[in-house]
């Protein structure tokens, strides 16, 4: 069982071009609430960040809802992931997931919500805010 809070807002998945600057608003006061993900290669630069910190000309898909999981996750360990990955699946919920030195995140559309977190609570996890 994880414990897992859902972050205030919505966010969106970017695509920048490669070799793009990134803007300092993506990151610049970022709240504690927040998260930024951005992950360069030869073909793109992805950024997932706030919907209104979302890069200005850039292809993106809004309306994600941010799950974070709020105990840190053994970086060695295993099956973390797929034990939130698997009960969405499931219930047929799309899925974008990231992770950090310390934790894993999940983006789940914003209008399978309700479904999303009802999966991850049958599934025995703990689903906050």
């Amino acid at each position: 069982m994880l414990d897992i809070a859902l972050l205030p807002g919505e966010y969106a998945v970017c695509r920048l071009a490669a070799g793009t600057t990134l803007p300092d608003a993506i990151s610049n006061g970022l709240r504690d609430t927040e998260v930024v993900t951005v992950s360069w290669t030869s073909d793109g630069i992805s950024v997932i960040c706030p919907t209104d910190r979302a890069p200005a000309q850039t292809v993106l898909e809004t309306a994600w809802r941010c799950l974070r999981v709020t105990a840190p996750v053994e970086l060695a360990g295993t099956g973390s992931l797929a034990a939130l990955v698997d009960p969405l699946a499931e219930s047929r919920v799309s899925v974008v997931t990231f992770s950090t030195f310390d934790t894993d995140y999940l983006l789940v559309p914003a209008v399978r919500l309700t479904e999303g977190t009802a999966a991850l609570r049958r599934a025995g996890h703990r689903v906050t805010g």
